[in-house]
């Protein structure tokens, strides 16, 4: 590996980029709520492109234009469940959220919420949710870091323990010093190099491959089953391919950039930006890899990498096609993926640590200069797990990120999209939601019943549990009133 490759040094260039925001977010950080939610200051921008960028991981650049590449459009109706329900958690939840939050003690994290919202004086839900967040979120921040090592691995041929922690190293920089406002301008810069890769690619691809029409009969002699949105697919999988959007209603990295914005004013701009950016996100991966099939075709002495790994499709064609400056930028763009989720995970971990532990818990009375420390002590402490636990790539416990997505958006979501919109539900009603949820996603993945996507079951007992276990109670007028406050809060200034 020389020194003048122009991929490792724009890799340095863009990781120095992201550690110097992350010293610019520090002189902002003055007290735990800017170290965990920005002080609630972010534009509709920044709120839509963070929530954009921290959602989506190196699996946009790499696992979904792979699926595309092997098997055709029927692999896309992931693409269409996910734009569907990101669009339904923008619409329903955002604002409601960002002014439940504030009119419940200011809630900081959603255990926070969730405690305040339900008057819950034991603890109980806190203490729940908040172990639900940390196991989840151990195993998926290790995801990302083994995701970043092998992008590391590949690019610069480096060996995968070296590769480990230079892909982990740039992002706990950033996030340990700068907090949320770190991760949250970060993720901006990650959104815009995420989408500028996703257009160009597919366009470049496109001319390479001798236009639409021509690149489309290529498709269609591969295998003309590759239009087919229906091959190999049957109702049940296109509704468990479509239930991944069910999802976000129960993600606590995306919904903390609901609660960060500044205002409820603000959300109804931050969805339009945020669903363009998914949109033609989401379209240039499913044109990336469909336009690969095509391309690789025709230049089958090219198509070795892809052949052994589907999922290089992106990382291939933009070493083939580009000028390796812009090839540099372009993979830069799966770095900043992985990036972008991990800094929110580990925030999301530190957060439910300070806030809803040692806050709670150990230290009534702590600073503020004391809690953003233990913040900052608490993503090192989860990073050095999570490397720990990716130390061995092919570790079981990563196979458990197949099912954190399920399992927070059957245990959260539920509980989170009711909150919001019924003031009738009760303590034990949340209670149910995220055992009743979270138990259910368990079973059904071990048993497999069905063939059914376990986070659609799990979503559905969830509610239903909610609703009879509410039912069975009664709020308290306290409930009842700030409910009452916040919900006509949203409608004045939605």
């Amino acid at each position: 590996m020389s020194v003048s490759n122009p991929t490792l040094i724009t890799f340095v260039i863009y990781i120095a980029a992201m550690v110097l925001i992350g010293f610019m977010a520090y002189r902002s950080t003055n007290n735990l709520s800017d170290y965990i939610l920005g002080g609630r200051s972010l534009g509709s921008v920044v709120t839509a492109l963070s929530a954009g960028a921290s959602d989506m991981s190196g699996w946009l650049l790499m696992g979904l234009p792979g699926a595309i590449y092997l098997s055709g459009l029927s692999e896309s109706w992931i693409a269409i469940g996910l734009i569907v329900g990101a669009y339904l958690n923008w619409l329903f939840v955002a604002g409601r959220l960002r002014v439940q939050t504030e009119h419940n003690g200011d809630a900081l994290t959603l255990p926070d919420y969730f405690s305040s919202r339900f008057e819950d004086k034991s603890g109980l839900l806190r203490i729940i949710s908040a172990v639900v967040i940390l196991v989840f979120f151990t195993i998926y921040c290790a995801s990302g870091i083994v995701a970043g090592a092998r992008l590391f691995e590949s690019t610069f041929g480096m060996s995968y323990e070296t590769a480990l922690w230079a892909g982990a190293a740039a992002t706990i920089a950033y996030t340990f010093v700068g907090g949320f406002l770190a991760v949250s301008w970060t993720d901006t810069v990650q959104a815009t190099l995420m989408i500028f890769a996703l257009l160009l690619t597919p366009i470049i691809v496109l001319l390479a491959t001798g236009g639409v029409d021509t690149t489309f009969l290529a498709i269609e002699a591969q295998n003309p089953d590759n239009f087919n949105m229906l091959k190999n697919t049957t109702f049940i999988s296109i509704v468990s391919l479509m239930g991944w959007g069910l999802g976000y209603f129960g993600q606590p990295h995306i919904l903390a950039r609901f609660m960060a914005a500044d205002s409820v004013k603000s959300i109804a701009k931050a969805r339009r930006i945020s669903m363009t950016w998914m949109i033609l996100c989401l379209g240039g991966t499913v044109a990336v890899g469909f336009f690969g099939i095509a391309y690789f075709s025709a230049n089958p002495h090219l198509a070795a990498p892809v052949t052994e790994n589907h999922e290089r499709v992106f990382i291939e064609l933009a070493k083939i096609l580009f000028n390796p400056w812009i090839a540099g930028i372009l993979l830069s763009a799966i770095l900043a993926a992985v990036m972008s989720t991990l800094s929110c995970q580990l925030l999301v971990c530190s957060s439910a640590l300070t806030e809803d532990f040692y806050k709670t818990f150990l230290r009534k009375t702590a600073s503020q200069v004391e809690l953003v420390w233990v913040g900052r002590a608490m993503v090192l402490l989860v990073a050095l797990i999570a490397i720990a636990m990716a130390a061995n790539p092919e570790n079981r416990v990563l196979g458990l990120v197949s099912y954190a997505w399920a399992g927070f958006g059957a245990a959260f979501g539920p509980v989170v999209l009711i909150s919001v919109i019924w003031k009738d539900m009760t303590r034990n009603g949340a209670l149910a939601g995220i055992l009743v949820g979270a138990v259910t996603v368990i079973v059904w993945k071990h048993f497999n019943l069905l063939g059914l996507y376990e986070i659609i079951p799990g979503f559905i007992f969830a509610s239903l549990a909610i609703y009879i276990v509410s039912k069975l109670g009664a709020p308290t007028q306290g409930m009842l009133q700030r409910f009452d406050a916040a919900e006509k809060d949203y409608r004045l200034n939605k």
